[in-house]
């Protein structure tokens, strides 16, 4: 541990975020795996669900959380899915 009052502080906040960007993360997954669900099964909300996952990976790359690559893979394949 350090010996730095801030250098403290900091790795407090960064358990805080790293909490934070692993629930949201999470909600992420869980969006994907819902709408890939939804196109296999042709429900009728599915492409209301992969709108919402993009949404939502979009969130995350503006949030930081993920790679602006990253996101754009995720998306595609999601988009060759619905397609």
């Amino acid at each position: 541990m350090a010996n730095i009052k801030s250098q403290i502080k900091r790795v407090k906040t960064n358990e805080k975020a790293n909490l934070a960007n692993k629930s949201f993360k999470s909600s992420v997954k869980t969006a994907i795996k819902k709408a890939e669900k939804a196109l296999v099964e042709n429900d009728a909300k599915a492409n209301e669900l992969v709108n919402e996952a993009v949404s939502l990976i979009d969130k995350a790359v503006t949030k930081g959380i993920y790679h602006q690559n990253k996101a754009s893979r995720l998306k595609s394949s999601l988009m060759v899915k619905a397609n």
